[in-house]
């Protein structure tokens, strides 16, 4: 009885030991925050993640006053965009390239939202309504609401696709399609900030073809462009453009690169202050920035039903490239990302920022360029540009004030040169594949006349509809010849006996939508032997006639004479490559098997899986005088010669 409890004890112990060791797997897999942070080599690491933090920072406050401006909130949203969600994505997700924050793409899908249920008017920009959070307007919070619930939404959405798994799904994103769809989107985005370049006053404009909208209003009233914000807007420009290239020519000469984002803001807010750009020219700039960060509040549940849509293309658009950035930097590093768990990132880093007035956030090409450049090593450097961009919050933000607008949508398109330069991918998708060619094209003519989600949804149907008329056309059969088959005949007689014998190689998966075209292939094969091979008695051209419309329920009219067994017709399916199989397919397979053993002709399958023996089997009656599966062609082909061999002396004992 002792060494009973003793051994009950036991398992216990292991039980318990297994389940702790299993807890403890989930979490390091759901927080990869605690496996790199033990292993960080402090001397190695820290120098180059602070020099790339700091390099971030700058990149980080400008884009982030940018794209909250393009999210039509004000532009103090886009720095708490840019602190929060990097925290959280440090935490959860798995990149250790990937700079989270505020994203051109999903800023963009929000302002649809934004503008839509809280549209522009001149009288709630006045400050008299002050809702006494910030400092800021009640129409301006009202706007940072809505902006807030479609992340909040988005969030969600990206969440509950991690809980049902589909970081699996994401195959279907291929490269033309994502590269098709953020170049798209980044014409909009560079269409909806040609307004600032050109110091005109319009209408926001959405909606189908609101691409073309827009420049039909600019070429309308193209009397009102504002000549300084244009001259300002082209200085600005040519001088990003040029740096940048600079830097990037001569990247491996210097250690530290030019931070012209952060020189321009400085040295044109200073000239617009000293110069009075604001009244004595009528240039429009950022306005007040408050200080310090704001206490949480819920996000207003009372729109989430109205910004559904604006919701899935958030979580679609920044998840897709998001991870298409995860996983470059991946590659490019040797290391690896759970698709699934940057669902769990990526939704966590929309839900919780969305409690501190954070507009949608995603993962940019151009933080992580610069994280490449700089020579980041590990998810240390976001947090330090985190920490710098905290600094500008509560120290550095009110000197912002006179930076003008037409600047930061200067910036604004000078970063989306990257996404902008995939034009360069159709020549490749052209040479390559044509089809390819025509899905990125549609995708983003899609893209253009309606919207990144749509665009998005529309490439993954195209993806999906080419692969299923593809995978049907596709051919699924081959003829292997006898000398491929490692098997040596000693006497003419048997090589003569084996002419009547076919080796097929099944190449592709056998499913439904592939069926028809399996038994059409092999079809063909058969009809080709037959009509090569020379017919010598009536009885076989009978037989051979059957064979012909053997899988089509033909008949041979005349004396059906049964031929002996040294001349019966052999058909070996080598199903080696038949790795995946559904109901059809067994069906179809089953048929053909049935339908050649009425005929007279034998089928025997070599190296078939476990799974699709036991479905044929199931399936059909195939209870024989002689086995239909071996383990190699070889031994099917060693059957046939016992059989055959057998049968020769039994008519020759007859006689």
């Amino acid at each position: 009885m002792p060494g009973g409890k003793r051994t009950r004890s036991e398992g216990w112990r292991k039980v318990r030991a297994l389940r702790l060791e299993d807890i403890r797997h989930w979490w390091m897999r759901r927080l990869p925050v605690l496996e790199w942070v033990p292993a960080y080599d402090w001397k190695e690491n820290l120098v180059p993640d602070a020099v790339s933090g700091m390099m971030l920072a700058v990149q980080q406050v400008t884009q982030g006053l940018a794209f909250a401006v393009l999210s039509s909130v004000h532009p103090v949203f886009g720095l708490y965009g840019s602190f929060f969600p990097v925290i959280i994505y440090a935490i959860f997700g798995m990149g250790r390239h990937v700079a989270t924050g505020t994203f051109a793409l999903t800023s963009l899908i929000s302002a649809n939202a934004v503008e839509r249920l809280v549209p522009s008017a001149g009288t709630n920009f006045t400050a008299n309504n002050n809702s006494g959070v910030l400092g800021l307007s009640e129409f301006e919070m009202q706007r940072i609401g809505v902006a807030a619930a479609v992340s909040f939404l988005g969030g969600i959405i990206q969440v509950a696709m991690f809980m049902l798994q589909l970081g699996s799904a994401t195959f279907l994103l291929t490269e033309p399609v994502i590269s098709a769809m953020t170049t798209g989107a980044a014409t909009h985005v560079v269409t909806s900030q040609v307004k600032y370049l050109l110091g005109m006053k319009m209408p926001y404009i959405s909606g189908p073809l609101g691409f073309f909208h827009i420049y039909a209003y600019i070429f309308e009233n193209i009397r009102s462009v504002q000549l300084e914000a244009l001259l300002l807007s082209l200085l600005s420009i040519v001088v990003l453009v040029l740096v940048k290239e600079l830097n990037e020519k001569f990247q491996r000469n210097i250690k530290i690169v030019l931070p012209i984002d952060l020189v321009l803001i400085i040295a044109t807010s200073a000239a617009c202050y000293y110069a009075d750009m604001e009244y004595a020219y009528g240039l429009e700039v950022v306005g007040h920035i408050p200080e310090g960060l704001p206490p949480p509040k819920v996000p207003p549940m009372n729109v989430l039903s109205e910004v559904v849509t604006e919701a899935f293309g958030v979580a679609l658009v920044g998840y897709v490239a998001s991870l298409a950035l995860a996983q470059g930097s991946a590659k490019k590093f040797k290391y690896t990302v759970d698709d699934n768990q940057e669902f769990l990132a990526h939704g966590l880093s929309n839900v919780i920022p969305s409690f501190f007035f954070c507009i949608p956030s995603a993962a940019a090409m151009g933080r992580t360029s610069l994280l490449y450049s700089t020579g980041a090593r590990t998810q240390v450097a976001c947090l330090i540009s985190s920490a710098l961009i905290l600094v500008v919050i509560y120290t550095i933000g009110p000197m912002l004030y006179w930076l003008p607008m037409c600047v930061l949508a200067s910036i604004i398109i000078v970063g989306l040169k990257g996404m902008l330069m995939q034009f360069r991918d159709l020549k490749k998708y052209w040479n390559v594949d044509k089809i390819d060619w025509s899905i990125w094209v549609s995708t983003y003519v899609f893209t253009i006349c309606f919207a990144a989600n749509v665009g998005l949804l529309y490439g993954v149907v195209s993806t999906i509809v080419t692969v299923i008329f593809r995978f049907s056309r596709a051919r699924t059969l081959n003829l292997k010849n006898m000398k491929e088959v490692e098997y040596k005949y000693k006497t003419e007689d048997n090589c003569k006996s084996l002419k009547q014998v076919k080796i097929v190689s099944v190449n592709n998966p056998l499913v439904f939508l592939n069926a028809r075209k399996f038994q059409a292939d092999l079809t063909k094969i058969i009809q080709k032997d037959s009509t090569s091979s020379q017919t010598c008695e009536d009885v076989n051209k009978c037989e051979q006639n059957t064979l012909l419309c053997s899988f089509s329920n033909g008949s041979c009219h005349g004396e059906s004479l049964q031929p002996s067994q040294s001349e019966r017709r052999v058909l070996v399916l080598d199903c080696s490559g038949l790795s995946l199989f559904d109901y059809t397919g067994a069906s179809m397979l089953l048929q053909i098997y049935m339908d050649c053993k009425n005929r007279h002709i034998d089928v025997l399958l070599a190296r078939c899986k476990a799974s699709l023996i036991k479905a044929m089997q199931y399936g059909g009656n195939l209870e024989s005088e002689n086995p239909v599966f071996f383990e190699s062609v070889s031994s099917a082909i060693d059957a046939i010669q016992i059989h055959r061999n057998y049968s020769k002396f039994s008519e020759q004992s007859e006689v």
